[in-house]
């Protein structure tokens, strides 16, 4: 008698995948509505710094797409007790992400 898979058939890796893409998609929305804001009531600079926020949330879209890959090869593959790869890198980004949408804000705010 073989032990039971612990992976569920379903589709439980692709839709945590679209999640992320969606948080992803809304945190680069969010820091291109500040950016065109920024660029009509700051300097360059600013706006500059609002521009280079827009990698986190592309940056989290890309590791969080590179970590799905990998877990369903591990998961899909033949190997009897499947490793899956560390997390948090995406988590990261995507909180630097939200953390400069909101700093930029303040900034916005205060000039």
């Amino acid at each position: 008698m073989s032990a039971p898979r612990l992976f569920d058939v379903g589709l439980q890796p692709e839709r945590t995948l679209l999640a992320w893409r969606r948080t992803c998609l809304a945190l680069a929305a969010a820091v291109l509505v500040v950016v065109k804001v920024m660029a009509l009531e700051s300097d360059a600079v600013t706006v500059a710094l609002a521009c280079a926020g827009l990698g986190l949330p592309v940056l989290a879209w890309t590791l969080a797409t590179v970590r799905y890959g990998r877990v369903h090869r591990e998961l899909t593959g033949a190997a009897a007790d499947p490793v899956l790869p560390p997390a948090g890198s995406a988590v990261l980004m995507a909180s630097l992400a939200a953390l400069s949408v909101g700093i930029l804000a303040m900034i916005l705010i205060i000039l």
